[in-house]
């Protein structure tokens, strides 16, 4: 079985590279004909190298863990990309913030910032916004870092306190965010925010209010779950009443008027009271955006010390997968000119729902592998997958876990064998081709330390039948015979789509 393994492996002559160095330009290759390098699908930061990117250069260091899928996707900008339906979505909320709030002369209140750059540094991302330095957002499995001071930003609201420090008072800011996450068609590794923040003056806040000259937007008390230990009672109720109307005429403008929406009490670090919109759509609650009252740190730390404010938050994939029944969150990333074109409407607010591509089933295979002794997580499995399977692979679950018993007795044997499940070609965007290239998903571990050759995939009709369970094989899972074959640790051997790979799980 591994000198047929090996076989298949030599006389494969169509291999699928992802290019880490066109991804200023927003665009990867592929290559045809040359073998990757395992490296090449290892996540990028080797100590001492350097790393181009968006025109700046950042050495990498132990934290870099970029992975080429992933600086694939940088500086693409979906959200700017006329007539594309995450562009249409920014559009609608613009509409909408230009037409209700009017400054004094005229001019629109918010201003909005749509292209600055997903790079920030680590401060910006956790310690501006009050983030603990132990507060488990900041780990490296879930996070994509150039190196421990720079990273792909994980939220809009990396920004906040340098435009509040710019002296801005109300903006909205739309981009790319990044973080490692699970495969499913409701998970992506970057995506889509659109931030607001709105401040209030004294004058701003209580104007209309009867006898809003005599209350205060300050005092000295104690914290409790309704408002903030500076900021008065009455001050928390009125920018929580403006915040909660101004963001349910935005939830009316854009899903029609009718609809049910409740409001769902729940945690940031850098806003207080939090909350949750969730809107009924189709009969079901669905989590639209998070918001709350800014914390007065924040806002104290930015230079605002007289002014108290609200932010929000809110997922554009989210909202077009359910505005226009968008079911996969790949397509949004499509360059298919069948999806493209079902967005390209005269006016913005015009409907559109998503006609379907393909339909042809999707298609499973199973593979198993023996965890790292150390240094590993979940995620970094998906970036595996995404970056050798590409938008091919629609959803990965964990199915299965064996214990070796022996792994007690010495540290250098694996501990836990893993089973997963990977679905994917065919599916609403994808053609008859994606699934044949998804037909050709093999997957085959090559143990060094003495552990037997799995074969956990499900074959194709027609393969080579999987072998009965041999010497040492975990209980319930399919095995082939002994096998030493390689050197230098564990190697898991994967040809998925039209491309074949050898790769090291260690280097993830």
């Amino acid at each position: 079985m591994v000198r047929l393994a090996l076989r298949r492996v030599a006389h494969m002559h169509v291999y699928l590279v992802r290019k880490a160095s066109s991804v200023s330009k927003g665009h990867h290759q592929q290559s045809v004909g040359s073998r990757p390098a395992a490296s090449e699908f290892a996540a990028q930061g080797a100590p001492g190298s350097v790393l181009e990117l968006l025109g700046k250069s950042y050495p990498q260091d132990s934290y870099s863990n970029l992975s080429p899928k992933v600086l694939s996707r940088v500086g693409r900008n979906l959200h700017n990309q006329q007539h594309h339906p995450l562009w249409l979505i920014k559009e609608r909320v613009k509409e909408h913030f230009y037409q209700q709030y009017v400054g004094r002369f005229g001019t629109p209140l918010f201003s909005v910032y749509d292209n600055l750059s997903p790079v920030v540094t680590t401060w910006q991302n956790f310690d501006s916004l009050l983030i603990p330095a132990d507060h488990p957002s900041r780990k490296k499995g879930d996070n994509y870092y150039l190196n421990g001071t720079h990273m792909l930003r994980a939220h809009t609201s990396a920004h906040q306190w340098d435009l509040l420090r710019s002296g801005l008072d109300a903006f909205l800011v739309v981009g790319d965010v990044y973080r490692r996450d699970q495969i499913d068609s409701q998970h992506y590794p970057v995506f889509h925010q659109l931030e607001g923040v709105r401040l209030f003056s004294k004058h701003e806040l209580f104007t209309g209010i009867k006898d809003g000259e005599s209350l205060q937007l300050f005092e000295q008390s104690s914290r409790s779950a309704y408002k903030q230990e500076t900021h008065t009672m009455e001050a928390t109720k009125l920018i929580e009443f403006d915040l909660k109307q101004t963001l349910a005429k935005l939830v009316t403008h854009l899903f029609g008027d009718g609809l049910d929406i409740r409001w769902v009490d729940c945690y940031f670090p850098f806003t207080h009271p939090s909350f949750e919109m969730e809107v009924s759509f189709h009969g079901e609650w669905l989590e639209v955006l998070g918001c709350g009252v800014m914390e007065q740190r924040l806002v104290n730390s930015a230079g605002a010390q007289d002014r108290v404010g609200w932010a929000f938050g809110l997922g554009l994939e989210r909202l077009a997968m359910i505005l226009y029944d968008i079911p996969d969150i790949r397509l949004f990333w499509s360059e298919d000119e069948r999806f493209l074109k079902q967005f390209r409407v005269s006016e913005i607010n015009q409907k559109v729902k998503f006609q379907p591509l393909s339909k042809y089933p999707a298609v499973i295979n199973d593979i198993s592998f023996w965890l790292p002794s150390e240094n590993y997580t979940e995620n970094d499995f998906y970036d595996l997958v995404r970056t050798i399977g590409g938008d091919l692979v629609e959803k990965v679950d964990l199915i299965d876990k064996f214990e070796h018993p022996k792994s007690a007795s010495t540290e250098k044997r694996q501990k836990e064998l893993t089973r997963w499940r990977c679905l994917g070609g065919g599916g609403s965007g994808g053609s008859k081709r994606h699934t044949r290239e998804y037909r050709k998903s093999w997957a085959y571990q090559l143990d060094t330390q003495d552990q037997p050759l799995l074969p956990h995939h499900l074959p194709p009709h027609g393969a080579d039948p999987v072998p009965e369970r041999g010497w040492a094989c975990p209980p319930g899972c399919a095995g082939g015979r002994r096998t030493a074959a390689g050197r230098g640790g564990q190697i898991l051997m994967a040809l998925l789509g039209p491309g074949c790979s050898l790769l090291r799980l260690q280097d993830f």
